[in-house]
């Protein structure tokens, strides 16, 4: 919202909602495609155009996995840190510090939980820490909007840097509703999947996503252009309950972070043999090692670069845009060529090119973002 403001922002968030909902119901549709279910995306991908696709599905989703992982573990340690600072802001302990900590519990729930199924339960715990955060956040922001004098909601910046805070912006919109592994969420649907799996679809980019925008207006609304990219940072109130949501926030990072690292997880421990006993001292090492290694440089890179904004951009430009957008589109050409006609391909087209600009021109503005950013700020800064 800061960089695009009312207008922008709301128009943005609802477009970016219908315009997801859109791409994700075509990546539905070809769950099932050639009578057979397609459980990941890079199998989708094989499936339709070779070895080499396979191949680049494969690198692009992980590399935007990763990205989404080093969103979290940033999140983790900013919300440690608002918990810190609540208590002792004597700047003893630094950002880096608290990023260390998130990636550390990250590694001893992803050496506890062995596989996504597993995670049951804390899917429940997951729900509750968000409703937590969420309500927390609406009723300190709307107590500090009502309290507080006019707000500024120009957008900060010279025409130039607007321009460019525009189009990263774009790509955050995109970040902020799609995660590029559809298809392995649809493998865990009941049958029938692809009906089932739409009704999901139609219930997330309707009343799914209404807490969010909440939030993100909520907020926007309260402290204007000054508006944080951690909300938590503007707030004020009770000191326990302001603890409570950034806790909330912490725990909520950390089982995030599990559910995006799962296809990684998944994809080692098919390459690496690991069968048998979850708990066998063998595949416990295992974990231990190899998960523990991800975690550790995804934590490092966290660290050193915490720009949580910019690398959603970059998220959204490198992956999220092909993956949610531009793939679906071209491989709906291609499964429903026969059926389609010349005005439907047409539109499919259109919005292959489209995108396929949008996520150049994110890309160019979300290293540009990093490359001010780093000029800004040394690395592992306490930001």
């Amino acid at each position: 919202m800061v960089p695009l403001g009312w207008v922008g922002g709301v128009v943005g968030l609802i477009l970016s909602s219908a315009i997801s909902l859109y791409a994700s119901t075509l990546m539905a549709k070809l769950h099932e495609y050639g009578g057979r279910r397609h459980i990941r995306y890079r199998d989708l991908a094989g499936f339709m155009y070779g070895q080499t696709a396979y191949s680049l599905v494969w690198v692009s989703q992980f590399a935007n996995l990763f990205l989404i992982n080093t969103g979290y573990v940033i999140l983790g340690g900013q919300a440690l840190k608002a918990f810190y600072v609540l208590f002792r802001d004597d700047h003893q302990m630094k950002l880096p510090h608290f990023i260390a900590v998130a990636g550390f519990a990250c590694v001893l729930f992803a050496i506890a939980i062995p596989h996504l199924s597993a995670l049951r339960i804390w899917l429940g715990f997951s729900t509750f820490f968000s409703l937590v955060y969420i309500c927390i956040v609406i009723a300190l922001s709307l107590k500090d909007g009502l309290e507080a004098p006019p707000r500024d909601y120009s957008i900060p910046g010279t025409k130039n840097t607007k321009i460019w805070a525009t189009i990263g912006a774009a790509a955050n919109l995109v970040f902020a509703y799609n995660t590029g592994m559809l298809p392995e969420l649809q493998a865990t649907v009941r049958e029938p999947v692809v009906n089932n799996m739409i009704k999901a679809l139609n219930f997330q980019f309707t009343l799914g996503v209404i807490p969010m925008h909440a939030v993100t207006y909520i907020g926007y609304w309260a402290y204007g252009s000054t508006a944080s990219s951690y909300l938590l940072n503007n707030v004020s109130g009770p000191i326990w309950l302001k603890g409570m949501a950034n806790i909330a926030a912490f725990f909520q990072a950390i089982i995030a972070l599990h559910i995006f690292a799962s296809p990684t997880y998944e994809f080692l421990d098919t390459k690496y043999g690991v069968k048998g006993s979850a708990l066998a001292c063998k595949n416990l090492a295992f974990r231990i090692i190899v998960r523990g290694g991800y975690i550790a440089i995804t934590a490092f890179l966290s660290a050193l670069l915490p720009f949580l904004g910019d690398f959603m951009n970059l998220t959204g430009a490198i992956s999220t845009f092909p993956l949610t957008f531009i793939l679906p589109n071209h491989m709906y050409i291609v499964a429903k060529r026969r059926k389609l006609s010349f005005l439907k391909k047409s539109w499919h087209w259109l919005n292959i090119i489209f995108f396929s600009c949008i996520a150049v021109a994110a890309f160019v503005a979300a290293l540009r973002f990093i490359t001010v950013d780093s000029k800004t700020y040394h690395v592992f800064a306490d930001l």
